[in-house]
């Protein structure tokens, strides 16, 4: 079965519909390295509709024009890629398919297929809730801007709780953060009178 990998530009807020005017100013090698490493051995790239309208939008010019993301934007072309979407129009890339019937069926059969073992959602939030709530998505990789974005679409919206498991962390010299968590279980239950033995100065 393949692990499936989340990776997502996000605000301390929680926003992750990217705004240029506060992602850009943090791009940097480290950040760059680290995309990098979140697009190692992708074998599907999943998309929502608007994700992938963005992707589509930019990449395949970027590729043609031949400058120094050229040879990113070529990587995103030749890797398979399974759009989210309601439409039937031409996706226009190569390498594409729509998702047929249900997200979670179709994600659970191509993790199964012989010689996937990396799927990797980038942005496509909504795909991403879908997943965590299906207990789907194995890790969530979060490059946390050191802004509070104040508007936009957040991740996290009304819902059960998603315990998570920090699995990996890392401060970059520009105050990012990139974080990779696991899926985990909350501990065990506990209500204040279980902590007061841990409150500040409980012990003198």
């Amino acid at each position: 079965m393949a692990t499936i990998v989340s990776t997502l530009f996000i605000s301390l807020d929680g926003v992750a519909e990217i705004d240029p005017a506060w992602h850009f100013p943090y791009f940097d090698d480290r950040m760059g390295a680290a995309v990098g490493e979140d697009y190692e051995d992708v074998d599907v790239l999943l998309l929502g509709r608007v994700t992938y309208d963005s992707f589509a939008g930019a990449w395949p010019d970027r590729e043609a024009a031949g400058g120094e993301d050229a040879t990113f934007a070529a990587q995103l072309g030749d890797v398979r890629k399974l759009v989210a979407t309601r439409g039937d129009q031409d996706l226009g890339w190569r390498n594409v398919e729509r998702v047929e019937g249900d997200l979670l069926d179709a994600v659970r059969a191509v993790a199964a297929e012989p010689g996937v073992d990396k799927i990797l959602v980038a942005g496509s939030i909504s795909v991403v809730r879908q997943l965590l709530a299906a207990r789907l998505l194995d890790e969530l990789r979060l490059l946390v801007h050191p802004v509070a974005a104040r508007h936009g679409e957040r991740l996290f919206d009304e819902g059960d709780v998603y315990p998570l498991r920090l699995v990996s962390s890392e401060a970059f010299p520009t105050g990012v953060l990139r974080l990779v968590y696991a899926p985990d279980e909350l501990p065990a239950a506990a209500a204040y009178d279980d902590v007061t033995d841990k409150v500040p100065g409980a012990d003198g």
